[in-house]
């Protein structure tokens, strides 16, 4: 009889353990990785919990943190988007080097880790995408065009009528 109260009991201790540890996970998604962000710029980004990769978390306080090979680190609290389970950071890398980036949840031992990421001096006032000298190229043959089209009208005006 003590033998089956004891394995009753080494069962149910068992038995409880895993259901405690039971739904501790989470999946953590991240935004592209920063580019043309240069010291001090800001890189705003999306991360995505998602318990069990599927339910939205939502109430937490998930941080990204910056460290640099040096070992110096910066940490960036990360808020409610109002998407559920979406939250967004801020981030500013303040000088130029190799950095690794840690969006850790908050939830359980969910993190994601990336890195190193280059943060370059002078990749700051980035246009984004706009093509910048294509555009000054166009400009020009358009400018050229008007003019050409401005002196051919002057030339017919200049010539008397017979």
């Amino acid at each position: 009889m003590r033998y089956l109260i004891v394995l009753a009991a080494v069962v149910s201790a068992l038995a409880a353990s895993a259901a405690a540890s039971a739904g501790g996970w989470a999946t953590v998604g991240l935004d592209p990785l920063p580019t043309g962000v240069g010291p001090g710029d800001t890189w705003t980004t999306e991360m995505t919990v998602l318990q069990h990769g599927r339910t939205p978390l939502v109430g937490l306080s998930p941080t990204i943190t910056i460290t640099e090979e040096s070992g110096a680190a910066h940490e960036f609290v990360a808020t409610e988007t109002g998407k559920p389970g979406v939250y967004e950071a801020r981030v500013v890398f303040p000088e130029a080097g190799q950095w690794s980036i840690v969006a850790d949840s908050t939830f359980g031992e969910s993190r994601l880790t990336y890195g190193p990421v280059s943060i370059e001096s002078g990749a700051g006032g980035d246009l984004g995408s706009f093509p910048v000298f294509p555009a000054l190229g166009v400009f020009g043959a358009i400018a050229l065009a008007a003019i050409g089209v401005f002196g051919l009208l002057r030339m017919r005006r200049l010539h008397p009528a017979s």
